[in-house]
């Protein structure tokens, strides 16, 4: 029986001692073996991999993947303009030394963001102090990203790792000079607009003078044509009167009667109080009317 239970522990003491020398090193990652607190390998292959047990070799993983800084504050920056701007920014980085990377920030990727994140602070400070708002905010924004990155460059390297991207994400005012900011944008744009008002207006009256002067013309000249038509009509017609009524005065003269009485006579409640025996009715009755006399050759 005791023979039985020391094997069973010298089983379990060698799965105890194979599964503190084995370990498996993911692809995302690195590995990294100490010996006595010496940094002995560096293992990126992936694989099932063998080292000395604890405590003569402790094995570390380093994540070897696109790690993300972003600014922990933001902080105003002056312009050339000796203007404020807030600016949030980003950084892409990965571990390309990871003996490097250990001796300098230990295994911890927090320690490394708590130093990195001053280094690129201040590149940022000396980049934007030398352009002004509108450089920044658009002209020259990839060209200050651009020259940050090849200034973190040389810093990367004592760190142990590679700068891949650096990004502006947003660049602004502060919140104080971002109000005023806006109160004069606001300002200018009601100037703007009450001047286009103005000019709209002013357009407007011109419009509608020069619309009314040429209302005014067109009717002159139609009322001219008008009164010239209707007074060459008016001579044609009494040439024509005068030509009839010179053939037959007689008929002129009963055509005028006829004409008389209609204009007496236009509605059937007009009533006329006169002598039936004066000359109005003369036509009417007859009296001294003569036959017309027969047409002229």
């Amino acid at each position: 029986m005791n023979r039985i239970a020391s094997i069973v522990a010298a089983g379990l003491v060698l799965l105890m001692l194979a599964a503190s020398t084995l370990f498996v090193v993911d692809q995302r990652k690195v590995a990294v073996i100490y010996a006595l607190g010496e940094i002995k390998e560096v293992i990126s292959e992936p694989g099932l991999k063998w080292k000395l047990p604890p405590p003569f070799q402790n094995v570390v993983f380093l994540d070897r993947r696109i790690q993300t800084l972003d600014s922990p504050e933001s902080r105003p920056i002056f312009t050339a303009e000796k203007k404020s701007l807030v600016i949030d920014w980003l950084v892409k980085w990965r571990i390309v030394d990871p003996r490097q990377f250990i001796r300098n920030s230990g295994p911890d990727l927090r320690s490394l963001e708590a130093r990195l994140g001053p280094v690129v602070q201040a590149a940022f400070n000396e980049e934007i102090t030398k352009r002004t708002v509108g450089g920044v905010l658009a002209g020259e924004r990839e060209k200050i990203m651009t020259d940050v990155r090849q200034r973190l460059g040389d810093e990367a390297k004592s760190f142990g790792i590679e700068i891949v991207d650096v990004r502006i994400k947003r660049a602004d005012f502060v919140a104080n000079i971002t109000d005023a900011v806006y109160r004069r944008m606001e300002s200018e744009r009601k100037q703007v607009a009450n001047e286009l008002r103005s000019t709209g207006q002013a357009e407007g009256e011109k419009i509608r003078a020069d619309a009314d002067r040429q209302r005014e013309v067109i009717l002159a000249e139609a009322y001219r044509d008008a009164q010239k038509i209707k007074g060459e009509g008016d001579a044609k017609a009494s040439a024509l009167y005068a030509d009839a009524f010179g053939r037959d005065p007689q008929f002129a003269q009963f055509y005028r009667s006829l004409e008389a009485y209609r204009a007496s006579w236009r509605n059937k409640s007009d009533v006329m109080v006169v002598d039936p025996g004066s000359d109005f009715f003369k036509a009417m009755r007859g009296t001294g009317a003569a036959a017309p006399a027969a047409p002229r050759k």
